[in-house]
């Protein structure tokens, strides 16, 4: 067999060719995983900011008690008609900037 045909070292070329593209896979994942874990950590500080509102407290800081300190940033808290919404933004996974925003919604009666 010729040097020329052998197909020594194709597998190796072909991972080399694809590394780009599963890196590109492996960070859409992540920052789909990112906003999925932004509407979970909104709802949940909507639930806690709710609360505290019912039982006349700080919504705001019920909210940032309840969200990592990563989605703090851009953090939006509105407290009207005996509930509360807020947007939390989805930080970029590259660039440190905001991706886009979520906009969690609760509701508890007041407790007197």
């Amino acid at each position: 067999m010729s040097a020329l045909s052998s197909d020594d070292g194709q597998a190796t070329v072909e991972l080399i060719a694809l590394l780009p593209l599963l890196c590109l896979l492996a960070a859409a994942l992540w920052q789909i995983t990112l906003a999925g874990g932004a509407v979970w950590f909104a709802n949940g500080a909507a639930r806690a900011a709710a609360r505290a509102e019912a039982v006349g407290g700080d919504a705001s800081a019920a909210a940032r008690g309840a969200l990592p300190a990563r989605f703090e940033r851009g953090l939006r808290v509105r407290a009207r008609d005996g509930g509360v919404a807020l947007d939390v933004a989805v930080p970029a996974l590259l660039g440190g900037g905001t991706l886009t925003t979520v906009t969690a919604r609760a509701r508890f009666e007041a407790q007197r």
